[in-house]
């Protein structure tokens, strides 16, 4: 079992708090957009862990601070990308990230306060996506001289079906707010000061549930997404890490992702 108090303050880019058994996750970079980096990843692995092991959650909000929910990397403090130890870490963290975000046994809402051009799967796999107006989605694996197996090779299709997902993967494209919620990718578009609030709204009307009600509601809603992570997710970060080790041996080692 977690307690709040053992993480509440543990992890630099996550800002928590909790009222009525809400817990409010606020990602951020130095209290403003988060940047993506190797800290983060390895961060949220065991916040995830954390926050599915404290019985006192009884729903949690998932949000972004700054204008972005994440659009950019961390510029400092990659390791080489290019040896067996960093893609074997890559491996295992990669695995754990998106696990462990499906094993919270607790609904899940995502407040996309803006852009999530990177690692846009950890909203996305919330139960209830609530985007901004000004949100959008992509992924940038492809462009980025990657391939997409760290997850989002398996949530895309679930969301969008196959060939929609391909294509969206393939060409980098940015997927409006509006465009999503027509997809069925979220929920709700609203302007950016209503997000939170209504995030809010629909945590308390979901905690008026029974605990084993909210537990076994989310645990049976993710069953296709949780054998799906299972089966595959290992696979494609498999796949992802040797055509990294090519790309570095080969002078083309691309950005991080």
């Amino acid at each position: 079992m977690s307690h709040l108090d053992d993480y509440a303050t543990r992890y630099r880019n996550a800002r928590i708090r909790r009222e009525d058994g809400i817990l409010e996750v606020l990602l951020h970079t130095g209290g403003k957009s988060l940047q993506w980096g190797e800290l983060v990843r390895r961060d949220l692995c065991q916040l995830f862990a954390d926050i599915a092991a404290d019985t006192e959650n009884r729903t949690v909000i998932l949000c972004g601070a700054g204008a972005d929910f994440c659009a950019e990397f961390e510029k400092t403090g990659w390791t080489d990308s290019a040896t067996p130890a960093s893609r074997d870490k890559n491996y295992w963290e990669g695995k754990h990230l998106l696990r462990n975000l499906a094993d919270i046994e607790v609904p899940v809402i995502a407040a996309v306060n803006g852009p999530a051009h990177i690692h846009a799967e950890l909203a996305v796999m919330c139960d209830i996506v609530l985007a901004a107006e000004t949100a959008s989605f992509r992924d940038p694996h492809y462009q980025h001289g990657r391939v997409p197996g760290d997850g989002v090779h398996i949530v895309w299709p679930l969301l969008l079906g196959l060939n929609r997902a391909k294509y969206f993967q393939l060409s980098g494209r940015i997927m409006t707010a509006q465009e999503a919620m027509q997809l069925g990718v979220v929920a709700e578009v609203l302007p950016a000061k209503q997000l939170l609030d209504r995030a809010w709204a629909l945590a308390r009307q979901l905690g008026e549930a029974s605990t084993l009600q909210l537990r076994y509601t989310r645990v049976v809603l993710n069953l296709q997404l949780r054998a799906a992570l299972h089966s595959d997710l290992g696979y494609g970060l498999a796949l992802e890490s040797l055509a990294a080790l090519d790309a570095a041996a080969t002078g083309r080692p691309g950005p991080h992702a």
